[in-house]
């Protein structure tokens, strides 16, 4: 007997996110688009623009391609590739963060969202899209009232960030999160702390675990290392990623840097002003290579000895799935983390630190003991999170809620 393969086909999905398409970096409702639009038509919907952003004197140069659409008057349905359209919003929509009272918050949000979802209706009506599926991508704001606007079939609230950790987002999302999870029709997480969190409040919450990109991390196409990587010597520690000192504690890289003098540590990636103001800078053991494409992330990680995550132990990284432990493994690198309750998932291919004075015994550990069979289980292992296994839970839990809808009905 023929078993079938779980999937969805042939519907109109609708996607919207904290992060647009136009944004160089990947991330993970682009790789969910990508599989979707492989039996159905997706319609990926960009962020609003803010009227504050939009008018601001120095405005954020990652907003520019929306900006230019708007004020050239470029067409705001773009083609990505076969059944998959990106959407420029046309309306501004106003800043409200800063507003001290949920209660006038939740008003004024309800503004934008009706602006949002008029926008969302013209390039549905454009393309055609019907009894839509709608995809929230972990957007509070600008997707709380989606639901009732748009009347989708299905409505999925994808948590994938623990966002109330954050001091921007904590005020009125410590509120607004839980509602929005308890009236999404499908709750879908990457990390098994955010089902049991999502759980309590909603029991349509499913783990769908987190995909990788392999086509990026495979050691097999790396040639050569990158020219600013090439001299430095070994042994290195090595990160790629947002330097960013809400998620990562500076203190813990200099602890071992100064432990082990001998050793390089290299940090790829973007600072915040934390990281660029730190005592790291004044380590000469310690470099600062700065942002790269994300297709040349690998070949650092393929010049590095251990990789490492030095995670500060706080609400934002307590549940937040560490998608570089998966790059890292997939590269067949030993790896140095902080344990959190994410980390456990790994804990069997991954030298785990409960406090920040482990770091230097853990990280020459993890030297000494590697060997190449070690490497062919790390990427074995890493290889079992591909994003075609992740999208079946997705798949199930999507097919079984309209399932019971029809039986209701």
């Amino acid at each position: 007997m023929t078993q079938t393969i779980p999937g969805i086909y042939g519907r109109d999905i609708v996607m919207v996110g904290l992060q647009p398409w136009y944004f160089k970096t990947g991330c993970n409702a682009k790789n969910i688009a990508t599989l979707l639009a492989q039996h159905n038509r997706v319609l990926y919907v960009n962020v609003p623009i803010k009227r504050k952003a939009y008018h601001a004197k120095n405005p954020d140069p990652k907003l520019q391609p929306h900006m230019e659409v708007l004020r050239t008057g470029q067409e705001r349905l773009k083609p990505i590739a076969e059944n998959l359209w990106e959407f420029y919003p046309g309306s501004l929509i106003e800043s409200v963060n800063w507003l001290p009272s949920t209660a006038v918050f939740r008003l004024v949000d309800h503004i934008n969202n009706r602006r949002f979802s008029r926008n969302i209706r013209e390039a549905m009506t454009t393309l055609g899209f019907t009894d839509i599926i709608l995809f929230n991508d972990n957007d509070i704001y600008n997707g709380f009232y989606l639901k009732e606007l748009l009347n989708p079939s299905v409505y999925i609230y994808y948590l994938r960030d623990f966002l109330q950790g954050f001091a921007y987002w904590k005020k009125h999302a410590t509120v607004l999160e839980p509602e929005l999870i308890r009236k999404a029709d499908v709750v879908l997480t990457n990390s098994l702390y955010f089902t049991q969190y999502s759980e309590g409040i909603n029991p349509r919450s499913y783990y769908m675990g987190q995909g990788c990109d392999f086509e990026y991390f495979d050691p097999e196409k790396i040639v050569g290392k990158p020219q600013d990587i090439a001299d430095i010597p070994h042994p290195i520690v090595g990160y790629i990623g947002a330097l960013d000192s809400e998620r990562l504690d500076p203190e813990i890289i200099a602890l071992f840097a100064r432990a082990l003098p001998a050793w390089n540590v290299v940090l790829v990636g973007p600072e915040d002003d934390v990281f660029r103001q730190s005592t790291l800078h004044n380590i000469p053991n310690v470099h600062f290579l700065g942002g790269k494409p994300f297709a040349q992330l690998a070949s650092y990680v393929a010049a590095f000895d251990v990789c490492i995550n030095p995670q500060r132990k706080n609400e934002i990284t307590k549940g937040n799935y560490p998608l570089k432990i998966d790059e890292y493994l997939a590269m067949g690198k030993p790896v140095v983390a902080t344990n959190t309750v994410a980390m456990q998932i790994f804990k069997d291919h991954a030298y785990l630190a409960e406090q920040p004075e482990e770091y230097p015994a853990l990280l020459q550990k993890a030297l000494g003991q590697n060997t190449p069979a070690m490497e062919q289980e790390r990427m074995r292992f890493a290889r079992t999170h591909s994003w075609e296994n992740c999208m079946i839970p997705f798949y199930q839990a999507v097919n079984d809620f309209e399932q019971k809808k029809d039986h209701l009905k």
